[in-house]
């Protein structure tokens, strides 16, 4: 997989390798700030393209293969 990094991350679209509540894919909506510059990012929301529910996730998950794929597959 190419390197991540959080703050390019906004607007990018991924696909779940297992449906999480029958949604498939989805785009990165937010890139959530640390309270302090100095702290790195570690969250981000997601949300459904079909039913739009949001969650919020460590974007480091989006590293696991075999849980997500770049890009709407």
């Amino acid at each position: 997989m190419t390197s991540l990094h959080p703050k390019k991350l906004l607007m990018t679209k991924w696909t779940a390798v297992k449906p999480v509540a029958k949604q498939k894919h989805f785009l990165v909506t937010k890139v959530i700030e640390p309270e302090t510059e100095i702290k790195p990012v570690e969250w981000i929301e997601i949300e459904a393209v079909y039913s739009k529910k949001a969650r919020r996730i460590q974007w480091q998950e989006l590293r696991d293969e075999s849980v997500w794929r770049q890009g709407w597959v």
